[in-house]
């Protein structure tokens, strides 16, 4: 049977929930994250990015970051069930 494709998120399933990771080590500090959703992103003393909310409601802002990462340093997966929301499994 296999494991189903990762969904393509063009919106935000209302009642999903979110685990939101940010790969410190290839996070550049662009802040590009903080600036789509600053009350979802922080930057600490090291200018790393970090989720203010590891575990969330999806949001719109949200999913807006973690596409406009310029290293794609956040990860989304369904909370739960683990699937990929971003980036998508190819």
């Amino acid at each position: 049977m296999g494991v189903p494709p990762a969904r393509a998120y063009s919106s935000v399933g209302a009642g999903d929930r979110w685990q939101v990771e940010v790969d410190r080590s290839v996070c550049i500090g662009s802040a590009q994250c903080v600036h789509q959703a600053p009350d979802r992103f922080r930057l600490d003393s090291a200018m790393q990015s970090h989720p203010a909310e590891p575990e969330t409601d999806a949001n719109e802002r949200i999913l807006a970051a973690a596409e406009g990462c310029p290293v794609e340093a956040i990860m989304i997966t369904l909370l739960g069930s683990g699937e990929p929301v971003f980036p998508p499994e190819e």
